[in-house]
């Protein structure tokens, strides 16, 4: 059974991934809405609703329905500055961001969270990822899709050294662990959107670059 959203709430517009699923959102003419707060303001649209400030100051004073939410939140610990400063935001923004999304009705929680996330891994990055995963699960949403995307390829506003370096070699990689441009993570996410199924779904890399085709 295909849903079709009407009202989207949007985390992470200024993203690499949040600004290719920003303009699919835009184009798409069943959508009449897009609340999509940010730190800096994003290019007006007439079905664009944009609070700019610090998320957690107006993260609770988001109002109106919505019928499905997206979350494509992340950074890096070099970008954070700190694992602390990571943690608030892949963690606990995220978990803030969909609580209130919840809040405001919707029942589709779609979320990027990263290859190898897992609670108990002795790797910082995944171990967080995993946290974030397993506290979604426990706000009991009626459909939680988890993203699990291998490296992201794609121009950055502030380049990544590591991606740049690696990127191109992920390409020849086989399976899930081949890297994803980010336009086709969007595109898969748009898909996703509009499949009904009850519970959690988790999707790996290789089943998302099939979607994004």
């Amino acid at each position: 059974m295909y849903l079709t959203p009407q009202h989207v709430l949007l985390a992470g517009a200024t993203g690499l991934t949040g600004e290719h699923l920003l303009d699919r959102l835009l184009n798409e003419p069943t959508i009449t809405r897009v609340l999509a707060p940010s730190r800096r303001p994003l290019a007006e649209h007439p079905h664009l609703e944009n609070p700019v400030g610090d998320p957690e100051m107006f993260l609770p004073q988001l109002q109106g329905r919505v019928d499905i939410a997206y979350c494509c939140l992340g950074t890096t610990i070099k970008q954070a500055g700190s694992e602390q400063a990571f943690r608030a935001v892949d963690l606990d923004m995220v978990v803030a961001f969909a609580k209130r999304a919840r809040e405001m009705g919707a029942r589709h929680l779609i979320v990027i969270s990263a290859l190898g996330a897992d609670r108990r891994s002795p790797i910082f990055y995944n171990k967080v990822k995993g946290e974030m995963e397993y506290a979604l699960r426990a706000q009991d949403w009626p459909q939680l899709t988890i993203c699990r995307p291998s490296l992201l390829l794609g121009e950055r506003l502030e380049p990544r050294m590591a991606e740049q370096f690696v990127g191109p070699l992920s390409r020849l990689i086989p399976g899930k662990y081949r890297g994803i441009e980010a336009c086709q993570l969007a595109r898969a996410m748009w898909r996703l959107a509009l499949e009904e199924q009850d519970g959690v779904r988790i999707v790996e890399s290789d089943e998302l670059r099939k979607l994004g085709k």
